[in-house]
């Protein structure tokens, strides 16, 4: 249809018919056949290329989109791995590129702060699905003013109600293959219910006083809440928001007091925030191990231990438990090796 439409653009075009004045019948023959031969070819054109065009706004939404869509979409990311959406701001070039697309998909939840506003204007003129937003509301956890924590994907089986929401989003762009992808969201969504069971039995081995995970900025309550770890965040849910004086001695006092062994920066967020509550902590005579980098609001890159949103819940868990359960693991953490 892309093609009929380019078709039809230049059908409208004034001098796509008219020539010279000196121009004959034969040649205006000529141009008709050429242009009713166009449209007889333009199915099979279309058919080639009938790959559903998908832009999706992070790295993890991205992912969702390859397990639920296959071989029948093309997904580009508008976000690089390691790229924070709550600052994230858009460019002519990105506006472009959701302009092209067939589906845009978004984590919604104000996960894509700025971005939000001009997906809010896009909607008009392209569908766009928001993912986050197909788990049920009882199930989210507000922070205030009617909002609600965009990080659900760290819970697995939260996860797992977005699958068919998105396969319902792509079979109304590609009725040919709504079977298809309901059958990989079904898929899927099993997997990652599997995959919550391996992260619970995973982390059960880590003693109770030391189930405390202190990290960048506060994305993990949904693990937290799940797998029954107590979540800090130096900044608060959005990076948007920075840590004050208080907030640090706050947290500096509770390292000290439960004599918390180590703290998590993240792949997506700044580790200046860490590194000072680590040197609070050495100053009251508490060593504050780096327990190492965890996948937060961005995957890795292709090839990494993080590439797709299964692969990275397994990497963040092997990396917590080698920190806090006391097993023999070696992290590099911005050029420092820890333990």
């Amino acid at each position: 249809m892309a093609a009929l439409r380019r078709l039809y653009f230049l059908v409208r075009q004034k001098n796509f018919f008219e020539g010279p004045k000196r121009s004959s019948g034969k040649v205006m023959f000529q141009r008709v056949f050429a242009l009713l031969l166009a449209v007889v070819l333009l199915p099979a054109a279309d058919h080639a290329a009938a790959a559903v065009r998908v832009v999706a706004t992070t790295t993890v939404v991205a992912d969702l989109v390859r397990q639920v869509g296959g071989d029948r979409v093309v997904v580009e990311s508008l976000m690089a791995d390691g790229v924070d959406p709550h600052s994230y701001r858009a460019t002519p070039r990105d506006a472009d590129r959701l302009l092209r697309a067939d589906l845009i998909v978004a984590n919604g939840l104000h996960l894509e702060g700025k971005l939000a506003q001009l997906l809010d204007r896009l909607a008009r003129r392209r569908p766009v699905v928001a993912v986050a937003e197909a788990v049920p509301e009882a199930k989210l956890l507000p922070i205030g003013n009617g909002l609600f924590d965009p990080h659900v994907w760290f819970d697995a089986a939260l996860w797992s109600h977005c699958p068919a929401a998105l396969a319902e989003a792509l079979a109304k762009l590609d009725a040919a293959g709504a079977a298809e992808y309901r059958q990989r969201a079904d898929a899927y969504a099993e997997r990652l219910r599997q995959l919550d069971e391996q992260v619970r039995a995973r982390l059960a081995g880590i003693p109770p006083s030391r189930r405390v995970l202190i990290t960048a900025h506060d994305a993990f309550r949904y693990f937290g809440r799940a797998y029954g770890l107590e979540v800090v965040g130096v900044q608060g849910t959005s990076t948007e928001s920075e840590a004050g004086l208080a907030d640090m001695n706050r947290l500096v006092e509770l390292v000290v007091s439960r004599r918390i062994p180590a703290v998590f920066v993240e792949t997506s967020v700044a580790d200046r925030n860490v590194t000072a509550v680590r040197e609070g902590a050495a100053a009251r005579g508490q060593p504050l191990t780096l327990g190492g980098r965890l996948y937060s609001d961005a995957l890795g890159p292709p090839g990494s231990d993080g590439d797709t949103l299964e692969r990275a819940l397994r990497a963040n868990v092997d990396t917590i438990v080698n920190a806090l359960a006391g097993e023999s693991a070696t992290v590099t953490v911005a050029g420092e090796e820890t333990r």
